[in-house]
């Protein structure tokens, strides 16, 4: 027998002595689970992979317990959902029985997995006397499975860690409370009736949903309490800097120090308390306990690291306070040249031209990144944020071109950090088709977006393809090589018209797409339905993106990357002028497919 086979069976053989099971004879094994397919099996350890590559035990301990909530109880077959709860053992351990919470008459469902283990899964149950008695799941528990591997592995990196929520002595990491849910698609083998299911997580496991009797398996229910009426017409006059405002119910403009807003959510602007009346008996009594979740993340979104100016209430003037006011890339930044087409604003040459007379240390140089090169191979950098960097290239954090920078690594973040297959495909050194749709200003930012051929570092190449109304007729149908691994191509038009004879795409991407704002969406939708290539869209407000997953799950398509603040969002503030929700160029990115 070959070497490699022999340790291959005798690996088995002393995890599995004569069950097969989890420990010699437990008589458990995934493979005689009754009714369970291959394609099942092949599901579920897809799963596993998918959650595997996230690298969960790099933060998790077993005292990190998530609530669990797969659709409703009504969609199993006792009416109620096999396990409230999951916890992360880790490592090898979790193939021993010395790792299971030992409860008497209570059953736990255990995944065993590690680099020198076979996978199992297991149900196993403590007895009144401390033994533990093995059984194989059902099928309907190896559904509950599936779906937890494929929610948690989305939901887990997105867990802040709460730096005072613990003893200063523990070890143990505390996250702040926490909650979030995703769709899941249901593999053909395991659906049954509709083809995805809303999984909610949530950290601690009291964190829980105030759900609403009429939504459904798939719907994402609602956490947030309907304020009282006293509570939401207190009168609360705007802090502001003077500007004009606008009244959310007559549109009535009001000078800021004369506007009133919901006492509850400070989220609206009204001219005055009558208007207010009127539209929380129309619609803002169902939307203010959302509104008002919204706005406590202000702090959260406030990227306080910079040294720049980080609110434009009025552009010109934030410009003029820049100094970089109707100069370069910067003149898409205010209304001053709106009369001229996007992509065709004059350009005199040079980088130091392009971003509006900077310093030359202010901006990043069109330059390759030194000292990237791991045990002689070159692959691309890897980014968590703007810190990074700003130490990266060496900015100084009083330079603000983040601000326009933001579509570039909007763009570089979801391809490496997103997109599993497109930055596998860059990994390998191979090409990334990207469609770009509806571009606009960016049209005039192409210095900025060859910063993307150099955070390549030597590895793959990225075709983009812009597709919008907006490309100028004498643009389309031209092609940019912005850098030696980035080129862009330009086409005017619709996206569902001019699709078919573009190449396939390896991803779609929209940038503060307005799914909710522009209805002309719908045949864009359809096309990325049809076609079933990851697709992934930004937008500048929270309630932007929940309207846009409506739109999307509307257009039958499912939500694969939840609703997350971009590390990549621009830092200036945009201010709406009836509203003062949290709002940033690039503030969330959310993820679909069909």
């Amino acid at each position: 027998m070959d070497l490699h086979l022999k340790n291959l069976f005798g690996r088995f053989q002393d995890q599995f002595g004569s069950g097969p099971g989890l420990g010699p004879g437990s008589g458990t094994c995934l493979m005689k689970v009754e009714g369970i397919a291959p394609n099942c099996i092949k599901s579920i350890y897809r799963a596993a992979a998918a959650l595997y590559r996230t690298e969960p035990w790099k933060r998790l301990r077993p005292g990190h317990l998530f609530g669990i909530r797969v659709g409703k109880d009504s969609d199993w077959s006792n009416k109620k959902q096999p396990f409230p709860c999951a916890q992360f053992v880790g490592g090898d351990g979790m193939t021993g029985s010395r790792e299971t919470i030992r409860i008497p008459n209570v059953e736990l469902l255990r995944e065993a997995s590690g680099t020198d283990r076979f996978p199992v899964i297991d149900v196993t149950r403590c007895t009144t006397s401390g033994e533990l008695w093995f059984r194989n799941p059902t099928l309907e528990e190896l559904r509950f499975v599936y779906a937890f591997m494929r929610a948690i592995s989305l939901v887990h990196p997105l867990l802040q860690v709460d730096t005072d929520g613990g003893p200063k002595w523990s070890r143990l990491l505390h996250f702040e409370p926490f909650i979030e849910t995703v769709d899941v698609q249901w593999p053909p083998e395991m659906a049954k009736g509709n083809d995805l299911v809303a999984v909610t997580v949530s950290h601690p496991p009291g964190q829980v949903y105030d759900e609403k009797a009429s939504s459904t398996s798939h719907s994402t229910p609602t956490k947030y309490a309907e304020p009282t009426k006293e509570e939401a017409f207190a009168d609360v006059r705007m802090n502001s800097n003077g500007g004009l405002r606008q009244c959310a119910t007559c549109e009535k403009e009001v000078h800021g120090d004369q506007s009133v807003c919901c006492g509850r959510c400070r989220a609206v602007i009204y001219c005055s308390s009558t208007c207010q009346k009127q539209q929380w008996k129309d619609t803002h009594k169902s939307e203010c306990g959302l509104y008002k979740a919204m706005m406590e993340r202000e702090e959260e979104l406030a990227m306080k690291i910079f040294m720049f100016p980080c609110s434009a209430d009025q552009p010109c003037q934030w410009l003029e306070a820049l100094g970089v006011h109707q100069k370069g890339m910067w003149r898409r930044k205010c209304s001053c040249y709106s009369h001229c087409p996007f992509g065709l604003l004059p350009v005199k040459g040079g980088l130091w031209d392009s971003w509006g007379g900077l310093d030359d240390e202010e901006y990043p140089q069109d330059a390759p990144y030194h000292n990237h090169i791991r045990d002689g191979i070159s692959s691309p950098i890897l980014l968590s944020g703007w810190s990074e960097y700003y130490n990266l290239r060496s900015l100084p954090l009083s330079s603000p071109v983040a601000d326009i920078l933001s579509h570039p690594l909007t763009v570089y973040y979801i391809l490496i950090a997103l997109s599993i297959s497109s930055k596998n495909r860059l990994l390998k050194g191979k090409e990334v088709i990207l469609h770009y749709l509806g571009p606009e200003g960016e049209l005039d930012w192409m210095p900025a977006f060859a910063e993307i051929g150099h955070l390549l570092n030597g590895s793959g190449n990225i075709q983009i393809v812009m597709v919008g109304p907006e490309v100028p007729t004498n643009l389309s149908g031209t092609t940019l090589g912005i850098s030696s691994r980035v080129r862009v191509n330009l086409l005017r038009g619709v996206y569902q018209e001019e699709a078919t004879y573009l190449p396939s795409p390896h991803v779609i991407i929209a940038l503060n797409c307005g799914l909710d704002r522009n209805g002309s969406w719908s045949g864009a939708l359809d096309v990325i339905k049809t076609m079933g290539f990851p697709a992934f869209f930004t937008d500048q407000s929270e309630i932007s993106c929940a309207n846009a997953k409506q739109v999307l799950r509307s257009a039958g398509l499912h939500i694969t990357h939840p609703v997350t603040p971009n590390p990549f969002r621009s830092p200036v503030r945009n201010h709406s002028p009836s509203g003062n929700l949290p709002s940033y160029s690039n503030g969330f990115v959310f993820g679909a497919n069909t």
